[in-house]
Parts: C-alpha cells; sequence; structure tokens
C-alpha cells in the first residue's frame, strides 16, 4: 500500500494517529488532531453554486408574511442560510424565544400578542382592501405599534379626502416621543389608506378641492385648518409640540419618526443571537440550539513567567438558570474552548465542568446580580482565533464568546500587556502557590467587560512592562494620560522602579475629579524622554452612585511550576507542526512527572512523529505488566513503533494484548492485518481487514487492500 506520512503507511495512521491525551490537573480531554490530505481521499463537498431552492410553503409564510414585520436584516439573512426544515423549526423556536419576555413562563406573551395584531389586521383592516389586512400600510403599522391610544376617522366629504388619525403614547421605551400620531389618507379619496407623510405628501394631499400651487404649502394648511382644524394639526407635523412645523413648513422630524417606527422591530431584540445560530447549529446539541444567551466577556493576555503567557478571560452571560431541589438550588455549566491557528488547525482545545450550587439565602442575595466565569489558559505565541462555549445542562442554554488572539513572541524590544481595568483588587493569599485568572503577582483584579466604573469606586488599572531592558529600569518612567473627546483631562507618573513587583503594574486611579463620561486611559513607558512602549483602553464613568457587581466562579491553575505547563506547551506545539520543539517541552514535563501516564502518551507521540520508535518502546513498556492495564493508545503507539522497526511479530503481540482488554476496533485491526501482511501471511491479513470493515465499510483503502487480496 501507498502513501506515506513522516515514514508511516496510511494503516498505521489510521491506527494511531487521533487519540486523546488527558490534563490531569484539569479533568479534561486536550483532543489532538494530526491533519492529513491524501490523494484520491478528499471528501466530496456538496458546491453551493447551484440555484436556491424555494423554501416550502410553510417557512415561505412564516418569513414573507408572519414575521415580515418584525424579522432584522440580519435574522433574515440568516434564516436564507439555513438548509433543513428541523434547523428553519429551531431557528423559529429560537427568534420568538428572543423576544419572550418572561422566559420563565409556560406562554411567550410577545408572540401571542403579535399574531393577535396579525388576525386583527386582516379581519378589520383589510375590508375594503384587496389585498390581506397585514399588507396594508395601516395594518404593517398596526402589527408592529400595536392597539392606538386613540382614533379620529375623517369620512371623505366635498373638500377632504377620507382620513385617520392614530394616536399612540407611552412609547419612550422604544425611543420614540412620549406622544405621537399616524397619519392614514386615501390618495384621491379612493384606494386604501396610505400612511401620511408631512414632507412628501402635505396638506394639499388631504385636500380635495384644493387648487392652488403644490408647492405653497401654506396656504394649503390653512384652507385644512379652516375646513378641518384637528386634521390641520397634524398635517405638518406628527409629534405635539413640533414647533417645526408653525412657519407653514412640513416637519422633518416627522419623516424621522415615521422611520423609527418602521425599523422599530430590529432594536427590541438583539440579534446577534442568529448569528450564533448559524455558527455553533452543527456543533451544540440541538436542544440547545435555539437557546443562545447573550453575554458580554473579556479576554486579556498576561504573562505568568517570563516565557509563559496565559490567556485570561471571564465569560459573564445575562443570565443563569437554576434547578431547585428542596432548599439547594444548582446547574451545571460546561465550557468547551478551541484555539485554532490562522490556517483552521486546532492547536489547543479543552472541556471544563464547573457544578454551581447555592442554598436558598445566597440565591436571594444574588439574584440580582450578574454573574462572570473566569479561567485562564497557557498558550504558546502566534496569531489565533479562540472559541468558548459555556452551556447550561439544566436549562439546556448557550452562550459563547469569540476573540482573535495575537500572542507575542519573546523579544528584546519592550511592550506593555493589554490593560486591564478593574472594580476591585485583592491581595493572593500567601503561600497558595497557584494562578488565578486576571492576576498579577501577589494580586487578584475583578474586572467587567463592560469597564464602567462609579465617581466614588475609581478603577484599578493593571498591567505588564515586558522586554525592558535591566539597566532602563531605575530610570523608566510611567505616564498615565487619561482623556476625553481626545482631549486631555489629567494626566500623572510613576517611575517604574517604584512599583514592587514590577514587571507587574497595579494603579488605583481615583474617579473623583471626572465627570459623567467617556474617556480613554493612555500608558506611556518612557526613558531619556523617548516612548519605548505604550498602550491604551477606554472606559466609562456612569453617573450611578453603586453599580452592581457580578459573583464570580473562578478556575484556577496550579503555581508556573507544576510540569502541567510545559505538558499543555508541547501539545500546543505538536498540533503547531512544530515537533522538535514539543519534544523538548514534552521532556521537560514527563522528567517531572515520569509515571504520569498521559505524559508519556504525549512525549512517546512526539518521538513516533519524529521516527524515534525505540524511544516510544522505553516510554511506554514501564507501564505494561502492571495490574492496571495500560492505556488503549499505548497499545497502538507500542504496535506501530515495533512495525516501523520490522518487529511484525512483537507488533502483532502487543495488538492482541490491545484486543484482549479493548475489543476489536478498525484501528487495531488494520494495523493487525498490515503486521500479518508483512509476515507474508494474506489469509490473516484478509481476515482482519474483512473484520474491519464490518465494523466500518466507510474504508475506501481498507477495500482497495481486500480486493487486491482476493486477485
Amino acid at each position: 500500500m501507498n502513501g506515506l506520512v513522516n515514514g508511516i503507511s496510511f494503516l498505521e495512521f489510521l491506527a494511531w494517529g487521533r487519540y486523546p491525551i488527558r490534563d490531569m490537573q484539569r479533568s479534561t480531554w486536550i483532543r489532538v488532531f494530526l491533519l492529513l490530505s491524501l490523494a484520491g481521499l478528499a471528501p466530496l463537498i456538496p458546491s453551493a453554486a447551484g440555484q436556491k431552492k424555494d423554501l416550502p410553503p410553510v417557512y415561505k409564510k412564516w418569513l414573507e408574511e408572519e414575521v415580515v414585520y418584525i424579522i432584522s436584516p440580519l435574522e433574515k439573512q440568516v434564516f436564507g442560510k439555513l438548509q433543513t426544515d428541523r434547523e428553519r423549526d429551531l431557528f423559529s423556536e429560537a427568534f420568538w424565544r428572543q423576544r419572550d419576555p418572561t422566559p420563565g413562563t409556560t406562554e411567550n406573551e410577545f408572540k401571542t400578542e403579535h399574531f393577535r395584531r396579525i388576525n386583527y389586521a386582516n379581519y378589520y383592516l383589510g375590508r375594503q382592501s384587496p389585498l390581506p389586512g397585514w399588507k396594508t400600510d395601516r395594518g404593517r403599522i398596526y402589527i408592529i405599534l400595536g392597539e392606538p391610544n386613540d382614533i379620529q376617522h375623517f369620512d371623505s366629504g366635498q373638500e377632504t379626502y377620507p382620513a385617520e388619525i392614530w394616536f399612540y403614547q407611552n412609547k419612550a421605551e422604544a425611543g420614540l416621543p412620549t406622544g405621537f400620531n399616524i397619519v392614514y389618507f386615501k390618495e384621491h379619496g379612493t384606494g386604501d389608506y396610505k400612511l401620511y407623510s408631512p414632507t412628501r405628501d402635505g396638506p394639499q394631499a388631504l385636500l380635495a378641492s384644493y387648487l392652488g400651487s403644490p408647492e405653497d404649502v401654506a396656504s394649503a394648511y390653512r384652507k385644512l385648518r379652516e375646513i378641518e382644524p384637528n386634521l390641520a394639526l397634524v398635517s405638518l407635523s406628527l409629534i405635539p409640540g413640533d414647533d417645526s412645523g408653525a412657519f407653514g413648513r412640513p416637519s422633518l422630524s416627522s419623516d424621522l419618526l415615521l422611520q423609527q417606527v418602521e425599523s422599530l422591530p430590529e432594536k427590541t431584540v438583539r440579534d446577534q443571537y442568529a448569528q450564533k445560530f448559524l455558527q455553533y447549529k452543527d456543533i451544540v446539541e440541538v436542544e440547545y440550539s435555539a437557546n443562545y444567551v447573550d453575554s458580554d466577556s473579556l479576554v486579556k493576555i498576561l504573562k505568568a513567567s517570563p516565557g509563559a503567557a496565559c490567556v485570561h478571560y471571564s465569560i459573564e452571560p445575562a443570565n443563569l438558570s437554576v434547578s431547585q431541589y428542596g432548599d439547594k438550588f444548582s446547574t451545571t455549566l460546561t465550557l468547551n474552548g478551541s484555539v485554532k491557528d490562522d490556517a483552521g488547525k486546532v492547536i489547543y482545545q479543552f472541556d471544563k465542568t464547573l457544578p454551581i450550587s447555592f442554598r436558598e439565602e445566597e440565591v436571594k442575595r444574588i439574584s440580582q446580580q450578574p454573574y462572570a466565569i473566569y479561567d485562564v489558559f497557557p498558550l504558546i505565541p502566534g496569531s489565533y482565533d479562540l472559541s468558548i462555549l459555556i452551556k447550561n445542562e439544566v436549562s439546556k442554554e448557550f452562550s459563547s464568546l469569540e476573540r482573535k488572539l495575537i500572542i507575542p513572541p519573546e523579544e528584546d524590544r519592550a511592550w506593555v500587556t493589554p490593560l486591564l481595568l478593574g472594580y476591585k483588587a485583592e491581595k493572593v493569599e500567601a503561600g497558595r502557590n497557584r494562578l488565578k485568572p486576571f492576576q498579577l503577582g501577589g494580586v487578584s483584579i475583578f474586572a467587567q467587560a463592560n469597564r464602567t466604573f462609579t465617581k466614588s469606586e475609581g478603577f484599578i488599572l493593571a498591567f505588564q512592562v515586558w522586554g525592558l531592558a535591566q539597566s532602563l529600569r531605575d530610570e523608566a518612567e510611567i505616564v498615565f494620560t487619561f482623556l476625553k473627546d481626545a482631549q486631555p483631562v489629567k494626566s500623572f507618573s510613576r517611575m517604574a522602579a517604584g512599583y514592587p513587583g514590577f514587571p507587574d503594574v497595579v494603579e488605583p486611579v481615583a474617579l473623583s475629579e471626572f465627570i459623567p463620561a467617556h474617556y480613554e486611559v493612555r500608558v506611556s513607558v518612557r526613558s531619556g524622554g523617548q516612548e519605548i512602549a505604550a498602550g491604551q483602553d477606554e472606559f466609562d464613568i456612569t453617573p450611578l452612585e453603586k453599580m452592581a457587581r457580578p459573583w464570580v466562579y473562578s478556575k484556577i491553575m496550579p503555581d508556573i511550576s507544576d510540569p502541567i505547563y510545559p505538558f499543555l506547551a508541547g501539545n500546543q506545539l505538536f498540533n503547531s507542526g512544530r515537533y522538535q520543539e514539543a519534544r523538548l517541552k514534552l521532556e521537560e514535563a514527563f522528567k517531572k512527572k515520569p509515571e504520569d501516564a498521559d505524559y508519556a502518551l504525549a512525549l512517546a507521540r512526539a518521538d513516533m512523529t519524529l521516527q524515534d520508535y525505540s524511544r516510544v518502546e522505553t516510554l511506554l513498556l514501564p507501564f505494561f505488566g502492571q495490574a492496571k492495564p495500560p492505556r488503549y493508545e499505548m497499545f497502538v503507539l507500542l504496535a506501530n513503533a515495533h512495525h516501523r522497526k520490522g518487529e511484525w511479530d512483537r507488533a502483532l503481540n502487543v495488538l492482541e494484548q490491545g484486543i484482549s482488554h479493548y475489543g476489536l476496533n478498525t484501528s487495531l485491526l488494520n494495523l493487525r492485518g498490515e503486521c500479518y501482511l508483512r509476515l507474508g501471511n494474506k489469509t490473516e491479513a484478509l481476515r482482519a481487514w474483512e473484520k474491519s470493515l464490518e465494523l466500518n465499510s466507510a474504508q475506501p483503502d481498507v477495500q482497495k487492500a481486500v480486493n487486491a487480496l482476493k486477485q
């Protein structure tokens, strides 16, 4: 058989190319993917260039009739990209869920009211129209705004055309005026009621017998005022008290009002969930896919030591659903993280479980607080895409975090880490050698993504300065500048040597002198009058006296001296294709923990890739012959090592042991068949491969091998 990768045959690759490495520190599974491109094995991908299929009638009606006035452009775009009816049903469920004012109840009041409005429009507003009521101007506005507070009817007469004034109030929470009018009229006295615009139509459009100039709006207004004073009041402006129409000119603010009304449904929901639905529909389980919960997130890069950059992140979902059993409230959250390089290759993955429980008194205390999940993990230098899913196993809701990450390489030049603006700082307990999220030296920072602070509390500004030459540390100063509308409002400086934990910088900032507004803070590291490194961020000061801060569930990493750090770095380097560097890191971890099967497996995998087959045997043999059987992956790797050394009998012996412990599977059977073939035993080779095909018939290369033996 042909097709070799690093000197390893395809069937061997099938046997050992993908397996989990267990992270013992976190009880998670780090999945390692070896990407392979073999001629003739590229999957057939359906072309998207063909004509777009028509939607089934039920979904066409849903899109073009039932939600046509309330669906946002993004939601409509996402719906159009869905491929199956099941996906469309789930999206529809998510669509209504996002608009449910009381998600904890069985009824969705928004949905109920929406369909009531459609039924009303069809029954009452389409009676004198060839169009169904929902398609008329009055029907559209009724569906968007609901029942008016008052309606005035102006029947047809000799001097005016039929018209209606719908008055609305108490819509200020939607960004509309406290009170406003919507006017409809029958153009030229016939047809459907049409939405009236003071600038487009003007009072002359309401007059049946107006013979003046179309440009003479003032004259038309005066005549209309003589005939129908109430109708004249709204002919120049739809907004009571709007003085812009006082000089006989139509109000431009009325057209703005009409635009606001038409776009109102888009503003009543954050449609980000639609993009998340499309992004994760093939990843999250079906029962989660319609239940996206919006969230805020914060990601910062800090160093735990000169050679170990860590990604610190916070996810703050909009709500937390829990189940109740007696006086205990609980849920389980799962975190699924993925880091991919710019080529889309998975560099690091993690799964974490967060069991959360409260007593009744705790639930009452924190029910009005937001909550946040803090976590941290090390990452090698490079450019990446971070994606994290957080799933609530009780409510089947999910949130997500996506971010572009840049981990700079080790350089001699000075640089400032991203600024961290926190609302609180706590000293880490002495003797607790653990790495907490958002920890700089001996200080733990508590931060929120919104970076909003009150004048009374101030904030903590934290960052690190790396790469600063030792000769510059005593003379370097750090200049802090605060700007509002791009203009400096405050500036001060500190000597770098004055910070006892330098390169960690933790600076309390008082805000009593600032007014509530949006600000920018800039940090400049200077030496000899020259800027050598800088950083900046933005923040807001609220007029509120107090802000609700989240309760925090924080995952903690071991001390930086723990072998987990070189172990994770080695796996990340391996997944990046940097095998020599990976082996060095994995050796460092293994030397500190040689009894750990995960560490031995990871190092053996690197040695296997680098074709050091004898080293694989040396690493793995100590785990054989013990009371507890070796891990499945150890059988696969050791058998492959013997296979590559031409020790077919020894490879078969290891494979038989693996099968006796873990049963038959395609990986072991495929390698078993190749070993028998190398020994010239075609009968046993054929038996092994045929059994493999019974377990999984979709193995074209194995099928080719079987066909060749049968010829």
